[in-house]
């Protein structure tokens, strides 16, 4: 008799609609051996010197370079990314295992404090075992921004992905054993996430890395403030993308349509409002609606294609629900809004204008290809909406002079800021938001520092303390 195996752990391919491979659900017992391990582990893994857990890295950034194309085209089977942009995912990630195998000893050196008696110095030292919980938009970066640092600086990990990308969870705990990362230090959870709670609230777990909506981030602040855990969390971004009256207009367009449309607009740090200035306002439009008929939209598998499905169906469902709501609420769409009669989770990108403060798509996150074009009458009106969201992750803006773009970025009311070009990714570059974004940075020095106790050491005699 065959059994079935209950559970939302799955790869549904995008471009198909076809389920390819489930995954059964933990079992209670079997989080708890994973724990335990994670714990046990730390105490041989945490002494390590920074010099044997850099080889390893080292390692691992070897062979996602070498396995770039096995790994660019899991992704794009498990979330539909185009596979040229699956394999630079690949290699910023291997960028990343280098970045902090080479720089991590230097980010973690112990730390002079100039004090008028005796010595005084900050050691950073691991805490134990981080929970990373993390987001299928970028099956293996997303792991890479957590795992690097905090590998390198002693921790251990475990691992909630998405319940769609399984095996790209998977593959990573492979590839890490592989390269001589010890059992335990590195291990993936298949739960669903009604599970956190309870992985949060054990006392073998200290801290947590999220990544994901704002509504789970809450959920897992409050579980993580209840129990007294450090977290960082990167939630949703409405970023903005203000294009001034003295920009190079056609630069201006190619970024907001590159942007917009990588990665299907799946990503946190995509330009969703597009802010112009209304002496460019029409031009700006007009170039943006012609470079958008002509993207070509296809099977990721092909170096042609444009744009990419969707995730899952329920995510090109929940975008498409957003446009019409727009419409109905008074947005004028300017093109596309409809889903394309095909196999898979493909739209249209669209387009939208004349949004208004009272409308939904005002204020939220629109995860999809769409464009939401504001027309603005000068710079501090630009400032002012680039401001009026709740959220405050990344942004950008377009002029041709250098330091009036610095003094608007410095004006806006976000974790990131990109002058002439839309928010990007590079391992020397810290990555995080403010406001309903959430807090903490990712990458650079800032990265490695979040879970670590930085422990004051003084040296001095009793007489001479103070």
């Amino acid at each position: 008799m065959s059994t079935t195996i209950k559970s939302n752990i799955k790869t549904i391919n995008p471009t198909t609609g076809k389920e390819e491979k489930v995954y059964p659900v933990m079992t209670a017992q079997e989080i708890d051996q994973i724990l335990t391990k994670a714990d046990s582990t730390f105490n041989s893994w945490g002494k390590t010197t920074v010099q044997e857990r850099s080889a390893i890295i080292k390692s691992v950034a070897q062979a996602f370079r070498a396995r770039k194309e096995e790994l660019g085209a899991l992704i794009t089977k498990e979330m539909g990314k185009l596979l040229k942009e699956g394999i630079g995912e690949v290699l910023l990630c291997a960028d990343i295992f280098d970045f902090y195998a080479d720089n991590a000893a230097e980010l973690l050196a112990d730390e002079k404090i100039a004090t008028p008696h005796g010595e005084a110095f900050i050691s950073k030292e691991p805490i134990g075992t981080i929970l990373s919980v993390q987001p299928w938009n970028f099956p293996f970066y997303q792991i890479t921004r957590s795992a690097a640092p905090n590998l390198m600086a002693g921790n251990t990990m475990v691992l909630k992905h998405a319940s769609n990308i399984p095996q790209c969870a998977e593959i990573m705990e492979v590839i890490f054993k592989e390269c001589g990362l010890p059992d335990g230090v590195y291990t993936n959870l298949f739960v669903p996430g009604a599970s956190i709670e309870a992985i949060i609230a054990d006392p073998r777990v200290k801290g947590v890395a999220f990544t994901g909506s704002e509504v789970a981030g809450s959920s897992v602040a409050e579980a993580a403030g209840k129990y007294i855990k450090k977290t960082t969390l990167e939630l949703g971004g409405s970023d903005a993308f203000v294009v001034l009256d003295d920009a190079d207009i056609n630069k201006a367009i190619r970024g907001a349509v590159e942007g917009r449309l990588w990665n299907a607009g799946q990503v946190c740090v995509s330009p969703k409002r597009l802010i112009v200035d209304k002496k460019l306002a029409k031009a700006f439009i007009e170039g943006v609606v012609e470079q958008v008929k002509n993207a070509k939209v296809g099977d990721p598998m092909l170096d042609e294609t444009q744009l990419a499905p969707l995730s899952s169906e329920r995510a090109r469902e929940d975008v498409l629900k957003q446009v019409n709501k727009a419409v109905e609420q008074g947005a004028t769409l300017v093109y596309g809004g409809h889903k394309l009669d095909r196999d898979g989770w493909f739209m249209e990108p669209t387009i939208l204008t004349g949004i208004t403060k009272d409308m939904d798509a005002y204020s939220q996150e629109i995860f999809g290809p769409v464009f939401m074009i504001y027309e603005v009458e000068n710079e501090a009106e630009a400032i002012a909406l680039a401001n009026d969201t709740p959220f405050g992750l990344g942004g950008s803006v377009f002029t041709e002079n250098k330091e009036r773009g610095v003094q608007v970025a410095r004006q806006i009311v976000t974790g990131m800021v990109y002058i002439n070009h839309v928010t990007g990714i590079s391992p020397e570059l810290p990555f995080g938001g403010t406001k309903m974004s959430g807090y903490g940075r990712e990458q650079a020095k800032y990265g490695i520092h979040e879970f670590v106790n930085e422990k004051l050491i003084r040296v001095t005699d009793i007489d001479k303390a103070y």
